[in-house]
């Protein structure tokens, strides 16, 4: 998952700006003398800035030798190309990609009755991210921590677990009752999916927050002292 924050501020430098902007412009892949050429500055520093555009997430980087080269001879070149998504950034954060292609996929699957199966689509598609990311023992802290890669918010305040962000909001404020459905179905697929005992997720609507939280066990009473179970 690209940190949107950290490509942002890899493009205030205006040397990969440029980089960024010509490699974009080329709809192809290009080399490291290319780039130098076209935005005016030396190989090696293309190739500095180049690559930092590739660990920020905007360029993706493969080695590829031209099809007139013959085998063996001479160093393979060094390719860079954007990545196929484009950028987008909103405080707090937004995730209106992520409505699109639950509502997408449960349209391809059953048109008749998309409404429906957009809640079973939602939940898969948290389940399989929290199962992705389960760690061996999930925790409250372990799902807290996926929903805030994905811009809730999470505030944990020992009981509890508040989340203060909806990315969904503008969507939510229109229709309330089918987005705010999908984003419990969608967390409660994270918390099933990383198989955090103790922890549910319940619909409990805030103004200015997300519709959702989560109810969680408290932790296990010590023994007494002294006394073992």
């Amino acid at each position: 998952m690209t940190d949107r924050f950290a490509a942002v501020a890899a493009l205030v430098d205006r040397s990969r700006r440029a980089l960024y902007e010509f490699v974009r412009r080329q709809r192809r892949a290009v080399g490291r003398d290319e780039a130098a050429e076209g935005t005016g500055m030396s190989r090696g520093l293309a190739a500095f800035h180049l690559d930092k555009l590739v660990d920020a997430g905007l360029l993706t980087a493969r080695f590829e030798a031209p099809p007139d080269q013959p085998r063996g001879r001479g160093r393979t070149p060094k390719l860079y190309e954007p990545v196929t998504d484009g950028l987008a950034l909103t405080i707090p954060e937004r995730r209106y990609d992520l409505i699109a292609e639950i509502l997408a996929d449960a349209v391809a699957e059953d048109p008749r009755h998309a409404d429906e199966v957009a809640m079973r689509v939602a939940y898969r598609r948290g389940h399989d991210l929290g199962a992705e990311l389960r760690p061996d023992r999930a925790t409250r802290t372990e799902v807290a921590a996926a929903l805030a890669r994905l811009g809730f918010e999470p505030q944990d305040d020992g009981a509890d677990v508040r989340l203060h962000n909806c990315p969904f909001h503008a969507l939510a404020g229109r229709h309330t009752q089918l987005i705010c459905g999908l984003n419990h179905r969608f967390i409660s697929g994270i918390v099933e999916g990383l198989d955090a005992a103790g922890v549910e997720a319940r619909l409990a609507p805030r103004p200015d927050a997300c519709c959702v939280e989560l109810r969680c066990d408290p932790p296990a009473s010590p023994p007494p002292h002294g006394r073992s179970r």
